[in-house]
């Protein structure tokens, strides 16, 4: 593994105020290799205390930092994208050994993290306030926009890098402090690794902070702490509600970003390109094993052309390298946990159990899983309705476009979606009435870009992501009214 040697021996435990230092929980966390179970690192976890210090340390100086030129802070993230560029190997054997990443996916997830810092470059000239027209005389109206003060992010293990920095960076840029509590399965990837590059860009101690430690110790009290206004949340549905109402019930109530479950529709209508739909079909569902929020989870086929369709996925899919994360070619690795795998083998018990027809599963190895496809797939099954994360496709028949847009809003979650069809015309009515924050006419169900809105309706999540939509997320409005003439009151 190309990694910083001072680095191996900084991740040990928390990044506090500027400082590398162990927690105080008394309990330590093995990180180790979902591949082949090597010992990364062990890290010193974070008490209440160690937490606590955190926001205090965020919340000390978050103001000077606010009170920092345009450019001053846009400089940060500039330097912060050369880090990136001149640590690319490091950070891309670090996805590859403690998420589980294969290399090609190690690199997108790289490319999305340079990405986003790039942009939130520019977001400090972009914070902007209004002079708006108002109905009294002689009175002047003006909303300022300013940093909420300090965000709290709780980020996954899937893509552990990207989706800390998402919030992480455009936070920081627009003038916020920030401390982020990465899954216990990523620790280094989803904090410490990137609270290095920021050191290393040089920005200001204390503003960002990493706190590693388990949920029983540090979870409630995360979202629970007094400083923090907003929490940035990526996960389960079940987890996001109960962040969301410890937000609104706690003794100061906060803002809430939460990008949760996701059930994304794959639907491929009848006039759509065969080897087009099927690559992307097949991209869409086994990227990164199908661990994201975005997966083609279902993929719904139109009767004319099911049956083709079938073939050529099962063909495609046959043919996918299973193994090594860290070969160039493999396409398929490890399942990042034991939980997940035992929650994977779950679901095709389950499915073969309601005797769906198994296409393609061959035995797993380790924690790495095969592509299992299942072939007419009922909608209502277990199967379908389930956010699989691993790498299992349900094929499932339409009668025509209205049955597959009927079947593709049948769920609780709306986060992505993708619709395959020559008819440019026919792809965006059907997209139009796709109930999901997202849709993808002739491409992959998981996108993301920096410059473009992120977010899902429905059970997938509350709030937006990226670009103009998250500067609005962290920022506040402030009226402030001037009366330059005398006014006449009533009394």
């Amino acid at each position: 593994m190309t990694i910083n040697d001072q680095d191996q021996k900084r991740f040990t435990g928390q990044y506090i105020a500027g400082q590398w230092r162990s927690g105080r929980a008394g309990t330590t966390l093995q990180d180790r290799n979902p591949y082949n179970q090597e010992l990364l690192t062990e890290i010193a976890e974070a008490s209440r205390a160690d937490l606590d210090d955190a926001y205090r340390s965020a919340a000390a100086v978050q103001r000077d930092w606010e009170r920092q030129l345009p450019s001053a802070r846009a400089a940060v993230m500039y330097r912060a994208v050369e880090v990136i560029d001149r640590r690319h190997a490091e950070i891309v054997e670090w996805l590859i050994s403690e998420s589980g990443s294969t290399r090609m996916k190690a690199e997108m997830e790289w490319a999305s993290v340079r990405a986003g810092t790039l942009a939130a470059a520019t977001m400090p000239a972009r914070v902007a306030g209004r002079i708006l027209p108002i109905d009294i005389a002689g009175k002047e109206s003006r909303v300022y926009r300013r940093p909420l003060g300090v965000v709290g992010v709780i980020s996954p293990w899937n893509f552990p890098m990207h989706l800390s920095n998402r919030t992480i960076a455009p936070a920081l840029a627009i003038g916020n402090g920030v401390v982020v509590k990465p899954a216990e399965d990523t620790p280094v990837t989803g904090g410490l690794l990137l609270a290095s590059i920021y050191e290393e860009a040089g920005l200001p101690p204390g503003l960002l902070n990493v706190t590693v430690g388990e949920v029983s110790e540090i979870g409630d009290a995360f979202t629970l702490h007094p400083i923090p206004k907003f929490i940035s949340f990526t996960g389960s549905t079940r987890v996001g509600r109960h962040i969301g109402e410890l937000a609104m019930t706690g003794p100061t109530l906060k803002r809430v970003g939460l990008e949760l479950g996701g059930n994304a529709p794959c639907v491929v209508l009848d006039d759509a390109d065969l080897d087009r739909a099927v690559s992307g079909a097949i991209v869409g569902r086994f990227l990164h094993q199908g661990q994201i929020c975005m997966s083609s989870n279902r993929i719904i086929i139109e009767n004319g052309l099911y049956d083709r369709f079938v073939e050529a996925f099962v063909e495609r899919a046959r043919k996918l390298k299973v193994g090594d994360p860290n070969e160039f070619d493999t396409v398929i690795g490890p399942l990042i946990n034991e939980k997940q795998f035992k929650a994977a083998l779950g679901h095709l018990e389950t499915a073969r159990a309601a005797g769906i027809r198994q296409m393609l599963g061959e035995e797993p190895s380790g924690l790495v899983l095969p592509p299992q496809v299942f072939a007419d797939v009922s909608h209502e099954s277990a199967l379908a309705q389930s956010e699989l994360f691993s790498p299992i496709a349900p094929l499932i028949r339409a009668k025509d476009d209205a049955d597959a847009l009927r079947m593709a809003n049948a769920t609780e979650f709306g986060l992505s979606s993708a619709v395959f069809t020559e008819d440019a015309a026919r792809g965006l009515r059907f997209a139009q009435g796709i109930e999901a924050g997202m849709t993808h006419i002739n491409d992959i169900s998981p996108n993301d870009d920096p410059n473009t809105m992120f977010g899902g309706e429905k059970n997938s999540g509350l709030g937006r992501f990226n670009s103009d939509w998250i500067i609005e997320e962290l920022t506040s409005d402030h009226w402030i009214s001037v009366q330059h003439e005398p006014r006449v009151y009533p009394f």
